[in-house]
């Protein structure tokens, strides 16, 4: 198929399965079809092993959307597709780049709809098509129009032929989804890279192409490399000291401290911060002193190991912060925010052993950047096939913690397991309870492609 045959098909499909329909499966339907045609029309282009697991987790993600119907399984079935789509079409191009590029591609797809030599094919007629078109088409249906009007005015019978009905469509939605299914349609199929994206792409890379180059440059022009180096060795060995006290009084107030339950929640709310804080400089530090002649000074052997204690001890840090944020859960429960805790600290953890491996194989800076992307990819793909709202609510039933009706009541997907406690223990969520039976009720009584499937194995509550 052409390009401006698929875009004109992939937006006939968007208006059939979108049109007085909410969202819901339809989302998932249109993203299989998405995911089937780039399969077959790149099918040459899927040259490694990460084609066919991002084709594997756009279809997970699919279902996962026609299930559940939340945000988190929107974005990894939409970030899912358009990183399939990406790595396709521009395997050269580091995937760090997709996120720019689909923000880029949603603004100038406005403009550049109407550049239609990039989209439409350039056809000269070689036979009378045009001719027959005006001969047989358009000009009989323009005296046909013109003699309607006449006659119309002459008779109300002849009048009433044509106008004593009315079609059941709703013109403003038909108009506001062929525009919407269009633009999506137009901004994935023939979307646009700059020159500059491949430009760049080189600095983008793993491995540093200018060892020799790199070896002499230094941070500062009044500085030479001797200096800049004793420079760092004093720097890292003074942070490691400071992060040695501070793990320890970290620890100190965590476990010998008596703290009282009310203080519990800010004081781990803090100190789970500062870890952030922590963590977040901690890569900045290890990124500023090798970003490059580093990595490949003989002479710098001091400051590399002194790198490695300063993430070890970071490590420690972090595993502290979970510690205490357990301390928490088994105080009060599993919330989202804590799950969302530990994520981020597992997450941190994984960010610090690439920085270690970063130094040890003389990679460049966005070599984090180039992996950590895959690491949070992963994240959001089990926040959305994972009924965490579930999970929540039957560990805290079972541990007797963080089970107030209306915090369960504002929990996704639980609904068997809180209908059941509730029942149980003679128990009301109130308006939450009252939102969440009637958003319950709205999917349960949607037409299929507005469906979210979960809410079909949902006994209806009489």
């Amino acid at each position: 198929m052409k390009k401006h045959q698929i875009i004109l098909a992939c937006t006939a499909v968007f208006i059939l399965l979108f049109y007085n329909e909410s969202v819901g499966i339809n989302i998932s339907i249109f993203g299989v079809l998405l995911t089937l045609l780039i399969s077959y029309f790149f099918q040459e282009k899927f040259v490694d092993r990460s084609h066919l697991v991002l084709v594997v987790t756009s279809i997970l993600s699919c279902f996962a959307f026609a299930w559940y119907g939340d945000a988190a399984s929107f974005f990894a079935l939409a970030l899912s597709i358009l990183i399939l789509q990406f790595k396709t079409q521009d395997g050269e191009l580091k995937t760090i780049q997709v996120f720019p590029l689909i923000f880029l591609n949603g603004i100038t797809s406005l403009g550049r709809v109407f550049i239609f030599k990039q989209w439409l094919p350039e056809r000269k007629i070689h036979n009378d098509f045009a001719k027959k078109l005006v001969a047989f088409v358009l000009i009989p249906v323009i005296f046909l129009g013109l003699f309607f009007i006449v006659y119309s005015f002459g008779s109300d019978h002849f009048s009433s032929l044509f106008t004593d009905y009315e079609l059941d469509i709703n013109l403003p939605q038909l108009i506001a989804m062929c525009i919407l299914g269009f633009y999506i349609s137009f901004s994935f199929w023939n979307y646009w890279v700059p020159d500059v994206c491949y430009e760049y792409n080189p600095k983008l890379s793993n491995d540093f192409t200018n060892v020799s180059e790199v070896k002499n440059q230094s941070t500062f022009s009044f500085l030479d490399l001797d200096f800049e180096r004793k420079s760092g060795v004093i720097t890292l060995f003074l942070l490691n000291i400071m992060l040695l006290v501070f793990i320890g009084t970290y620890n100190y107030e965590q476990f010998f401290e008596v703290v009282e339950k009310a203080n519990l929640s800010s004081d781990t709310h803090e100190r789970v911060n500062a870890v952030i804080f922590s963590i977040l400089m901690a890569v900045g530090v290890i990124m500023f002193y090798f970003k490059g002649g580093f990595n490949f000074d003989e002479e710098a052997s001091s400051l590399k190991k002194l790198a490695k204690v300063w993430l070890v001890l970071n490590v420690v840090l972090i595993i502290s912060a979970i510690i205490k944020n357990s301390e928490y859960v088994s105080f009060y429960g599993l919330t989202y925010k804590r799950l969302g805790v530990y994520a981020f600290l597992i997450l941190a953890i994984i960010g610090l052993v690439i920085s270690f491996q970063k130094i040890s194989k003389q990679k460049t800076n966005a070599f984090l950047f180039n992996q950590m992307i895959w690491y949070f990819y992963a994240t959001i793909l089990l926040c959305s096939y994972v009924n965490w709202g579930n999970l929540i609510t039957n560990y805290n039933i079972s541990v007797n913690k963080g089970v107030e009706p209306v915090f369960l009541s504002g929990l996704n997907f639980n609904d068997d397991a809180r209908r059941e406690y509730f029942e149980k223990n003679n128990l009301d969520g109130k308006y939450s309870e009252a939102v969440r039976e009637e958003l319950i009720s709205n999917y349960q009584n949607a037409n299929f492609l507005s469906k979210a499937l979960y809410y079909e194995f949902i006994d209806k509550k009489e």
